[in-house]
């Protein structure tokens, strides 16, 4: 099949609601929603030989070519690796490109762009910029190639790409890039599903059992608002999960008994929302905010800022409740309110407000309108 002219396709952001942390252990459940800003990737035909990239998550543009598999600088560029920024859309091209290899197709060339709706000017707000990124240059390189795949496939490539990258991510980004909506979603196990590629080939990992994994769609929440305060301080997800791996906390009786009990919260919050039950849901959510914070009073790992505890603060004394979305560290808090109560909701942009927290006009996601488009 020959390729089309142009292919376009967006991928949605990401907030968690609960299941931080826990995720990354495989088997173990979270919540999370797609959010209504994409990424948006083009890829077309290429003025020259190799693959040409221009990105506003990174470097402005580069050349690469082929070599054993892997996208390289062109020769003339005088530089071993390509730019920092271009991590995520390298390794989804390449994992792509291995598929493509499998199917008896050569190396793909075009010119790939990336327009990220989910930054302003340059300034991260921890909406998943790497994984929609990731989902949305895999689901447009292979359709540039020919390749015509489910959601699952195209999650499965994602997290492949990914898991080259950094094994600990929960690839519970990619799930939310990928699917949109609200979602209950397990982490499979990266070593293992990483393992089938390398030994059996991509073609055959997009179709084996992966262990641990799992996803069902849920409802949003009934009769409540859904509130997003973003701290003004950019967080490194991989750095926190990296530090709590590092942590001799890790595999104590603590660290199980956290992740038994946020599993537990996770599935009980999945069935708050199932039955359309707010005030459960609200009460699983401090619940995952306390242990969250146990987790952080027992592991250093500095999830709690000064700004997220006033985010979360803040909801609580008028009635609602919040807490960090994602490892914490910065980034954005989610609070939930109920949806009647439109004094309170503005008391709390207030609020946040004079604590140096912005309210950002960011709301759930239907769908993962993109990935079809």
């Amino acid at each position: 099949m020959s390729p089309p002219g142009t292919v376009v396709r967006r991928a949605p952001g990401k907030l968690f609601v609960a299941g931080e942390y826990a995720v990354v252990e495989p088997g173990n459940p979270a919540i999370l929603f797609a959010v209504d800003r994409h990424v948006t990737v083009t890829v077309s035909g290429a003025a020259g030989e190799g693959v040409e990239i221009t990105s506003d998550l990174g470097p402005r543009g580069e050349r690469l070519r082929w070599h054993a598999g892997r996208l390289v600088p062109c020769a003339r560029t005088r530089r071993p690796e390509p730019r920092a920024g271009l991590t995520h859309v390298l390794s989804a091209i390449e994992t792509v490109a291995r598929l493509l290899a499998e199917h008896g197709a050569p190396a793909p060339e075009f010119a790939l762009s990336v327009e990220s709706g989910l930054h302003d000017h340059g300034t991260k707000y921890g909406l998943g910029s790497s994984g929609a990124v990731t989902v949305a240059t895999v689901s447009a390189v292979a359709a540039y190639g020919g390749l015509a795949l489910t959601d699952e496939e195209r999650f499965r490539l994602a997290l492949l790409a990914t898991a080259s990258i950094d094994p600990k991510g929960s690839g519970g980004d990619l799930a939310a890039s990928t699917w949109g909506g609200w979602i209950a979603y397990r982490a499979p196990d990266r070593a293992a599903v990483r393992a089938l590629a390398d030994d059996l080939g991509v073609e055959a990992a997009l179709h084996a059992p992966w262990p641990g994994f799992g996803l069902r769609r849920l409802p949003g929440p009934e009769g409540l608002a859904l509130e997003v305060g973003w701290t003004g301080t950019p967080a490194s997800t991989a750095s926190l999960v990296s530090r709590l791996h590092r942590r001799p906390w890790r595999g104590t009786p603590a660290h199980r008994g956290f992740v038994r009990t946020t599993t537990d919260c996770v599935h009980a919050a999945a069935a708050a929302l199932e039955r359309g039950d707010g005030q459960e849901l609200m009460h699983r959510i401090r619940q995952a905010r306390r242990e969250l914070e146990r987790l952080d009073e027992s592991a250093a790992l500095g999830v709690f800022t000064p700004r997220l505890t006033a985010l979360c603060d803040a909801a609580e004394t008028l009635g609602g409740t919040a807490k960090p979305s994602g490892a914490g560290g910065g980034d954005c808090g989610i609070a939930l309110l109920d949806a009647g109560a439109t004094q309170d909701i503005a008391r709390l942009r207030e609020r946040w407000a004079a604590a140096g927290v912005t309210p950002l006009p960011v709301r759930p996601a239907a769908e993962a309108e993109g990935t079809h488009t």
